[in-house]
C-alpha cells in the first residue's frame, strides 16, 4: 500500500519535468515537427497513469475490507466461538445430537501449534445432553494426537457446546477448584477461571485464562495432580518418577519405583498414571517392571503393574498397559487398557476386578456421583497398540474400535451414555469432569483476545 502510493507520487513528478524542459528539447533535436504530436502523447500517458492509480485504489479497498474482516475477530475473538457457530448451524441440519464441524483453524489459536484443517463429528447418545443438564456438569478432554483440548458443555438451546484450543502434545488434565492444569510438549500450564459466580462471558459461565506456564522440557508428562499443600505433582514418564516443578530446574524428582535403579531419560517402565488419596500420591501405574531403556515395550500384554507409593510394594503385577488409576468411594479404580476393561483393584488380594468392557483403547478416567467417565481411543496401527488381548476381544465381540467418552454407572457397570468422535481426532488421553459448569471456554495465546482480558483482585497492602 505505502509503496504503491510512493510510486504513484513520483511518476507525476517525472511527467511534469519532461513536459517543461528535457523531453521537448531532446525530441526537437531529433525531429522538430514532432512536438505537436508528442504533446498529446505526453497527455495520454498521464491519462493512462491516472487509471493506474485508480486501479491501485481499487486494489486497496479490497485490502481494507480484508483488514476489516481480520479486525472484526477483535470484537469476537472472545468468541473463538464464531468459528464454532457455523458448526452449530450444520448441527441443526443433522440429527439433534450430532455436531459436524469443519474448522479452518482460524479459532484454533490456543497454543503452540495450529491444525490447518480440522474435520470433526461428535455424536451423543439420545439422553447425553439431558444427563449433563441434570448433573450440572461439563467435560474437558485432551488429545495429544490432534494437539487439542476440548470443552464440552451445553448451549442455551440444550444442544452441545464444543469449544477447543490448540496445545502441542497436550496430555494430563487436572481440576483443582477454579484452577485447571494441563501438560503440553515442554510446558505445564495453570488456567484460572476469571468469572465470578453468576457472571457470563459471551454465553459461557467459565472462562479459563492461562495464568502460569512453567517450561519443563519434553518430560513426556502424563497424569497431573495437586497435593494438599497446593503443590503440582506429575508423572515424569521420561525419567520414570513422580516429580514437581523445580525453582531453578526443569523438575524436582520426588519418588521412583524400587525397581528403577537410576533416574535417566530412558522411559524404562512407562510410568503413566497417578491416584491421589487424602491429598497425597497413593498409587501409580506402569506398563512394565523394567530397568532398561524402553524395556516396558516387551511387557505390554501382561507385565503392567499398580504400585503402592507409600510402601513401594507392587499391588498387582499382571495388568496389560494399565492407565488412569483413581481412588474413589473407597475403591482403587483403573483402566486395564490392553484388555479394554474398566474396573477396580482389590488391594488386599491384589486382584483386578473388571466391571465394563470398552470397545477401544481406554485411557482417561474421571468420576462424578455414581458415574465414571472413560476416554476411548482407536488403537494405532503400530507395535505399541497391537498384539494385545483387546484385539482378540474386539474380534470375538465383532466390535469396531471407537474414539469418544463412555459414561458408566458404577453401581451396575452399564454404559448409560456416550459421546463418539469421528474425523481428525482418533485418540484421547485424559478426561476430567467440570462440576457445576454449564458451558466452559478457555483463552489461547495467539488470539488478540488474551491481551484484552484483564482481571483484578482486591487492593493489597505494601
Amino acid at each position: 500500500m505505502a509503496k504503491r502510493g510512493t510510486t504513484a507520487a513520483k511518476k507525476p513528478a517525472a511527467r511534469k519535468t519532461p513536459a517543461k524542459t528535457k523531453k521537448p528539447s531532446a525530441k526537437k533535436a531529433a525531429n522538430k515537427s514532432s512536438p505537436a504530436k508528442k504533446s498529446p502523447a505526453r497527455k495520454e500517458p498521464a491519462r493512462n497513469k491516472k487509471p493506474a492509480v485508480k486501479k491501485t485504489a481499487t486494489k486497496t479497498s479490497p485490502a481494507k475490507k480484508t483488514l476489516t474482516k481480520k479486525a472484526s475477530p477483535k470484537k469476537t475473538s472472545t468468541k473463538t466461538v464464531p468459528a464454532k457457530q457455523p458448526a452449530r448451524k450444520t448441527a441443526s441440519k443433522t440429527a439433534s445430537n450430532t455436531i459436524k464441524k469443519t474448522d479452518e483453524g482460524a479459532s484454533s489459536t490456543g497454543g503452540e501449534a495450529q491444525a490447518a484443517d480440522i474435520k470433526l463429528e461428535m455424536a451423543a447418545s439420545r439422553q447425553f445432553n439431558a444427563w449433563m443438564a441434570e448433573q450440572n456438569l461439563s467435560i474437558a478432554f485432551s488429545t495429544y494426537q490432534s494437539a487439542k483440548v476440548f470443552m464440552i458443555g451445553l448451549q442455551p438451546t440444550g444442544r452441545l457446546s464444543i469449544f477447543e484450543r490448540t496445545f502441542n502434545r497436550c496430555m494430563g488434565l487436572c481440576l483443582d477448584r477454579d484452577s485447571l492444569y494441563l501438560s503440553s510438549l515442554y510446558q505445564l500450564w495453570r488456567f484460572e477461571n476469571v468469572l465470578a459466580p453468576g457472571q457470563v462471558h459471551d454465553g459461557y459461565d467459565r472462562l479459563y485464562v492461562p495464568m502460569d506456564g512453567r517450561t519443563t522440557g519434553d518430560l513426556d508428562i502424563h497424569d497431573i495432580a495437586i497435593d494438599r499443600d497446593g503443590r503440582v505433582i506429575f508423572v515424569n514418564t521420561l525419567f520414570s518418577c513422580l516429580a514437581t516443578i523445580g525453582d531453578k530446574t526443569s523438575f524436582q524428582p520426588l519418588w521412583k519405583p524400587r525397581f528403577i535403579s537410576k533416574l535417566a531419560a530412558e522411559d524404562r517402565c512407562h510410568l503413566n498414571g497417578l491416584a491421589m488419596q487424602d491429598g497425597k500420591p497413593a498409587y501409580v501405574t506402569a506398563v512394565g517392571q523394567t530397568d532398561v531403556p524402553n524395556g516396558w515395550r516387551d511387557k505390554r500384554r501382561d507385565g503392567g503393574c499398580l504400585i503402592d507409593v507409600s510402601s513401594g510394594e507392587i499391588v498387582i503385577g499382571d495388568l496389560s498397559m494399565p492407565h488412569s488409576p483413581r481412588v474413589y468411594n473407597g475403591k482403587v479404580w483403573l483402566l486395564n487398557s490392553g484388555t479394554g476393561e474398566f474396573g477396580s483393584v482389590d488391594v488386599t488380594s491384589g486382584r483386578f476386578e473388571p466391571m465394563t468392557f470398552c470397545p477401544g483403547y481406554a485411557r482417561g478416567l474421571s468420576f462424578h456421583g455414581d458415574y465414571a467417565l472413560v476416554g476411548l481411543s482407536k488403537p494405532r496401527e503400530n507395535r505399541t497398540f497391537s498384539g494385545l488381548a483387546l484385539d482378540d476381544t474386539m474380534r470375538t465381540k465383532n466390535a469396531t474400535a471407537q474414539c469418544g467418552i463412555y459414561v458408566i454407572d458404577i453401581r451396575s457397570g452399564d454404559v448409560v451414555h456416550w459421546l463418539t468422535i469421528d474425523g481428525i481426532v482418533t485418540e484421547l488421553y485424559d478426561v476430567v469432569c467440570l462440576p457445576n459448569v454449564r458451558r466452559p471456554m478457555a483463552l489461547g495465546f495467539k488470539s488478540d483476545e488474551i491481551r484484552r482480558t484483564i482481571s483484578m483482585s482486591d487492593m493489597g497492602s505494601l
